[in-house]
């Protein structure tokens, strides 16, 4: 999938390579700052992604696995791959994208 629409977006995951730890704190960042927006975040490991997710994050290192685990599931879950786990202007695109409004890209 090219991208999805902030306002269609229900359900981002965190994806990591054990589904704890850093993807836990990363999780619970969003969620702050998307709170109220009435989207669920949720952290699991990078080989168990949801079929049910809109928007998946994970460290750029992980994303052929994410790709794998998601194309099979939900081809058209928006991946989005970041290097650092705090601060990452990625992430930060895909809060700032949601609360604006706008399309948010692979």
């Amino acid at each position: 999938m090219s991208g999805i629409e902030s306002k269609d977006i229900r359900k981002i995951v965190i994806a990591c390579d054990a589904g704890m730890g850093s993807s836990v704190m990363l999780a619970t960042q969003v969620r702050r700052q998307l709170k109220g927006e009435g989207i669920e975040v949720v952290h699991t490991p990078v080989n168990s992604i949801p079929g049910d997710a809109d928007v998946v994050l994970c460290h750029a290192g992980l994303a052929a696995r994410a790709r794998a685990s998601i194309s099979a599931k939900a081809p058209d879950t928006v991946l989005i791959p970041f290097q650092v786990f705090i601060g990452d202007p990625a992430v930060t695109r895909l809060i700032d994208t949601i609360k604006k409004g706008g399309t948010v890209d692979a």
